[in-house]
């Protein structure tokens, strides 16, 4: 808690350098409030979580989103209780019990009851506050029993994906059975044509034999068909897996330019009135000036307008189920956004997890001739791993342990590298050489596929001619290089 503050000053201050938007000042102010009520600071906590709801409620937000799990008006109802204005608190609390009952948000109705139980007890109001913590007790067991729900649906789903499983490998063996009995067939009707004495003899042969390997042809085409359905559909359910990974990245990357445009709307609106007042005055240099502010936020607006569009787009194409054509591209900036839409999209799930990131983008690199949906869904899968193996190693190492993720990219001998490093728990030797196989996965079970790096290697060596190499695991982390051809 003490080294708390001096990080929410730091922030403060970074805040100011790079432009921040109240909805972000709103936000600190709250935690910094949270912190000083957590020390007893009752009229710090007080001027900082008034600040914050004055910013909320002149952005007109709602009552959870995007504040998460701790609203200000909590905060405020805690310090009403240590201020010993429990009744204060107690119609606080009311008031968003009945917002969040609207909402259906169980778990934050849980959290507020709680506060309202100590609040009653404050209060002197005994039998209110018993009868609160009975309805948290509620909650709380139907909030339980939908846990065990979803864990048996998971159980189900589990069970279904591995009797998909039985029925791609029997697809397999009755493939390679066919591929068998085709070369066969071939030796026979080479036999045939070698060793016929009569003319009758030889064609009643080959018709014999003509009829059976087109039987099997046959049978091989239509086992064919079946495992390219089966491939497409598993390589789709993949994509849309990765779309899910990458939804609360995506969010958090497109909140940032949709604040810049909302906030130079609104200075241009107020620049236009001023506007209309110097022309009316006659004031022509003046509004000159103003005019070109209104083409220099106008500009700012556009840019962020396309840098929203182009996250869009991006996301649609990574959803889409047909063949992509392959373009140029910026192999650092896709790296780049893909690093950050995974980080991202790790912290939406999971709020305490924090990574170095460190990247060494070779500028000479320039652009390939790629698909970027394919190529990203690959570094996608990269990165997530990297961040799951650090991750489990911060759960299992003391504070000394600090995750960092790297990314380097260079141009050497006609190829792009992508080199991309972890400090994670690695891989055990005996798995080094089935991590590219199919269904083959390190992750316990429900936590992972086993597709994720054998698409990935399919789309890097079939689809783009490159390499994806395993280079080095082992305690220290893991490393993973992807070549590119040039041309």
């Amino acid at each position: 808690n003490d080294s708390s503050l001096y990080y929410f000053d730091k922030t403060y201050q970074m805040m100011g350098l790079f432009g921040s938007a109240p909805l972000e000042y709103a936000y600190l102010y709250m935690h910094k409030s949270a912190y000083f009520l957590k020390k007893n600071r009752l009229d710090s906590s007080e001027f900082y979580i008034r600040k914050s709801i004055g910013l909320k409620d002149s952005l007109e937000l709602p009552a959870i989103s995007p504040y998460g799990e701790l609203s200000p008006l909590y905060v405020l109802a805690g310090i009403n209780i240590k201020s010993g204005k429990p009744e204060a608190a107690i119609k606080l609390l009311l008031s968003e019990i009945r917002e969040f009952e609207q909402l259906n948000t169980r778990r934050l109705i849980i959290k507020e009851n709680k506060l309202l139980a100590e609040a009653y007890k404050a209060a002197g109001m005994y039998k209110e506050g018993q009868l609160t913590l009975a309805e948290v007790l509620r909650l709380q067991e139907a909030l339980d029993k939908e846990k065990d729900a979803a864990k048996a649906v998971s159980f189900d789903i589990e069970k279904k994906m591995q009797a998909a499983d039985l029925d791609i490998a029997r697809l397999k063996a009755q493939d390679e059975s066919n591929r068998k009995s085709k070369y066969y067939l071939y030796g026979i009707s080479v036999l045939l044509g070698l060793f016929a004495t009569t003319l009758a003899f030889a064609i009643y042969n080959k018709q014999k034999s003509n009829s059976r390997l087109t039987e099997k042809n046959n049978e091989i085409t239509d086992t064919l068909e079946k495992l390219k359905q089966t491939q497409s559909q598993l390589i789709h359910a993949e994509k849309m897996a990765s779309l899910g990974e990458l939804t609360a990245g995506i969010a958090h990357e497109i909140q940032n330019p949709l604040n810049f445009v909302n906030n130079f709307s609104e200075v241009n609106i107020e620049l236009l009135d001023e506007l209309k007042g110097e022309v009316s005055k006659g004031n022509f240099a003046a509004a000159v000036q103003l005019a070109d502010d209104v083409m220099a936020n106008q500009h700012r607006i556009n840019e962020h307008g396309k840098r929203a569009d182009q996250i869009v787009k991006g996301m649609l194409q990574h959803s889409r189920n047909s063949a992509s054509q392959k373009e140029l591209t910026d192999i650092n900036s896709l790296a780049d956004e893909f690093l950050r839409l995974a980080y991202h999209g790790l912290r939406a799930k999971d709020k305490s997890f924090n990574a170095t990131l460190q990247a060494d983008f070779d500028k000479i690199v320039g652009k390939v001739n790629i698909v970027p949906q394919d190529i990203g869904r690959v570094l996608l899968n990269l990165y997530n791993n990297a961040f799951y193996s650090v991750a489990e190693k911060k759960r299992q190492m003391d504070e000394t342990y600090q995750p960092v993720v790297s990314i380097t990219t260079k141009r050497t001998n006609g190829q792009v590298e992508i080199v991309i490093r972890d400090n994670g728990t690695g891989i055990p030797d005996k798995f080094k050489d089935k991590i590219f196989q199919p269904f083959f996965t390190t992750k316990p079970t429900g936590e992972g596929t086993g597709l994720g790096l054998s698409l990935a290697y399919d789309i890097i060596s079939k689809g783009h001619g490159g390499k994806l190499i395993l280079e080095e695991t082992g305690p220290a982390g893991t490393t993973f290089i992807l070549s590119l051809p040039v041309n």
